[in-house]
């Protein structure tokens, strides 16, 4: 299984092996990402010229492309060097010209006798009154129509390769494509009405119409659903892999939950009562749990993973809470540490601060088992960090997090369960595509007693009114956050402007009142910033986007965004979230920067109308689309070539249940449809799903 199989071998040559492609024009093809034969047969072309034949050019909307059968006229040379050559033609309606450059000798009189017959196809345009076809892409006789595509499909290009090349290139890569068995569901199959695969990709390189372009021709759908189904097949599979790793059954005694519970204010959401119930139900399998914990700013997560850890301590082991950063860990440690105490059980937080004989002290108390809960940073994947019995890890900030570290930190418990939390709510589609391999809990209710936040859209142009109204809520004794903006050049040019408007907003309110946070600075002062801010010694932080995971000040009642259009949506709900924490109504203002279009405008309506941030990320992915909305940072979302998680978010679920239905009943793929998935994933360059099939 680990070697590919040779009927595949044809489409995985180089691509100089098809004809009309040398070495040189195979590096030209690396710009557009085709290495192979097989990359050919995913590049579909963008758009198509049609080019059926018309019965004369009078009337059309120019400039066009047409197709016309015309008359050869009278020849007129150049007046000039390197003039334009000019022949008269006329169609059923109405006489043009053909214009040529650079024509050499007899050669048009030779090729376009006058008098004769010809089809004519090319792009027309006016000039003086006078319709022109400059260069025809196809001048052949009658007797030969049939060599003009009616409908011509137009590829996407890189330097060195023209659409005639890319044509032939993708001819000869269609006819490499071997007898192959079929590895949908043939129930899914009959439902759509999908072609087999050989046909869909003749029949997506050949539209016949601008219908056959759409992700809904069947034809690209299948190879849409293809390239899904490929994806979650290898999600499955790792999965699956994690599944058999035998787990522990943590038997929960809900005596430790029911004390936390007890001395809570409040009664736990509909939401939070069922993800608690989840997990602590995968937590009691024999099987590790490996699972995603979805919640919108201040859903309450931080309770259900408490929760989750207090029943690995009642189960008679232990539990460890992952943060991305020190400060998150410490305010984790603090918002924990009460409830901690309410139900008797040891916290500890370990992090790289810890040194010498204090860490030596806590390390050998968490091997003999005193630290019930231990919370900190990714320090607790050192080699000298040993537990005695864990069982449950929580990471927070799950896009911090790829599926390998997720699986590296199930390594450290033989068989802990893992719990990953993320605050950014993620479109159903993109959560499947990037959390595929889990099992997904989500929070869609707010707790009782948060206040609503007050959005305002107000134009940089009005700086002055926002600054003395900072300075009359400072003058209250409250807090403010002014984020800047990220400049895309550079890490430089941001903090540039991170310092700038330090310096202008501490010249406005006065020496010791602002602080400053950007990426640039050293952990160690960004932490020693960020905690004058928590202490109230400063009254407003001047910050890059570091501030938009989890810093908790409550006395923060008031958040100023400047050039918010530059900004995700769902990453400006994020922010916007670190206010209202506390009792003190808050409001949140985007400064744009005028002059804002009617888009720019609509995305950021919707944060003034909801803050459901599930409606936000829905809207963000259909205004942006999902290149944008993941930024750089959260590469986890594979690229599709052929998909369009906007638009098929629904076959991206159909393909995980289906990728799933398989592998439970054919965990090994050894079935004639499993053998057929083991060809799709060698196809679809899933080498790292055809490694777990042989682990598994």
């Amino acid at each position: 299984m680990n070697t590919r199989p040779e009927i595949l071998f044809p489409l995985f040559a180089g691509l100089d092996t098809l004809t009309g492609v040398g070495p040189k024009t195979a590096q030209h093809f690396a710009g557009l990402g085709v290495v192979a034969p097989r990359d050919l047969l995913f590049t579909l072309p963008q758009s198509g010229i049609d080019r059926r034949l018309i019965e004369t050019v009078q009337g059309a909307d120019f400039p066009t492309t047409l197709t016309v059968a015309v008359t050869i006229g009278k020849h007129s040379g150049p007046r000039n060097k390197g003039g334009a050559y000019r022949i008269h033609v006329e169609d059923s309606g109405t006489g043009f010209q053909l214009v040529f450059f650079h024509a050499r000798g007899n050669y048009w009189e030779q090729q376009l006798p006058e008098g004769s017959r010809r089809i004519v196809s090319g792009r027309v345009e006016l000039f003086d009154g006078i319709p022109q076809m400059v260069h025809p892409d196809f001048a052949v006789p009658e007797a030969e129509a049939d060599s003009i595509p009616s409908f011509e499909p137009v590829y996407p290009l890189t330097q060195g390769v023209t659409q005639k090349l890319m044509y032939k290139a993708t001819r000869g890569a269609l006819a490499l494509i071997p007898q192959m068995d079929e590895w949908i569901d043939p129930g899914q199959l009959a439902k759509e009405g999908w072609p087999d695969f050989a046909t869909a990709a003749q029949a997506a390189h050949a539209p016949q119409s601008l219908l056959d372009l759409s992700s809904v021709a069947p034809a690209r759908a299948r190879l849409a659903y293809d390239e899904l189904l490929a994806h979650q097949i290898t999600l499955a599979l790792a999965r699956q892999v994690e599944r058999r790793k035998k787990g522990r059954a943590a038997k929960a005694t809900g005596q430790l939950q029911a004390k936390v519970l007890k001395t809570l204010p409040y009664t736990p959401t509909g939401a939070q009562s069922r993800a608690i119930a989840e997990i602590i139900a995968d937590m009691g399998t024999e099987q590790r749990m490996n699972r995603l914990l979805q919640g919108d700013v201040g859903a309450g997560k931080t309770l259900v993973a408490f929760m989750a850890l207090l029943a690995a301590v009642e189960a008679g082991g232990q539990g460890v809470l992952m943060a991305p950063t020190e400060i998150l860990a410490r305010q984790h440690l603090q918002g924990l540490r009460p409830m901690a105490e309410t139900a008797g059980v040891v916290l500890e937080i370990l992090t790289g601060r810890d040194k010498g004989a204090e860490r030596a002290a806590k390390l050998a108390a968490l091997e003999r088992g005193d630290i019930h809960i231990l919370v900190g940073t990714h320090a607790v994947f050192q080699e000298t960090v040993v537990f005695h019995d864990l069982r449950l890890a929580v990471v927070d900030e799950q896009h911090r997090f790829g599926v390998r570290q997720r699986l590296e930190l199930g390594r450290k418990g033989r068989q802990a369960d893992v719990l990953v939390m993320t605050a950014t709510p993620i479109p159903r589609s993109l959560a499947l595509a990037q959390y595929g391999d889990m099992d997904v809990s989500v929070l869609d209710e707010k707790p009782p007693g948060r206040k609503p936040i007050q959005t305002v859209l107000i134009s940089t142009d009005r700086y002055d009114q926002v600054i003395d109204r900072l300075r009359a809520v400072i003058a209250e004794g409250r807090q403010c956050y002014w984020v800047c903006p990220l400049v895309e050049e550079s890490n430089v040019s941001d903090l540039t402007a991170a310092e700038e408007r330090f310096k202008r907003l501490r010249a406005a309110l006065g020496e010791g009142v602002v602080g400053l946070v950007h990426g640039q600075m050293p952990p160690a002062d960004k932490d020693a910033a960020m905690l004058a801010f928590q202490r109230g010694e400063t009254s407003l932080l001047v910050a890059t986007t570091v501030i938009e995971v989890g810093v908790d000040v409550p006395n923060a009642s008031i958040m100023v965004i400047e050039r918010a259009e530059s900004f995700g949506l769902a990453q400006l709900h994020q922010l916007r979230g670190r206010v209202g924490r506390g009792s003190a109504a808050s409001s949140c203002l985007l400064m744009y920067q005028n002059p804002l279009n009617q888009t720019g405008r609509q995305r950021l309506e919707v944060l003034r109308e909801t803050e459901d941030g599930f409606v936000i990320a829905e809207t963000d992915l259909s205004m942006r689309g999902t290149g944008d909305l993941i930024g750089t940072a959260q590469s986890g979302v594979p690229r599709f070539k052929v998909a369009d998680l906007e638009k098929q978010a629904a076959l991206m679920a159909v393909a995980q249940s289906d990728a799933r239905a398989l592998l439970t009943s054919d965990p090994s793929l050894e079935t004639p449809r499993g053998k057929a998935a083991r060809l799709l994933l060698w196809l679809m360059r899933q080498d790292e799903a055809i490694r777990l099939i042989s682990v598994g």
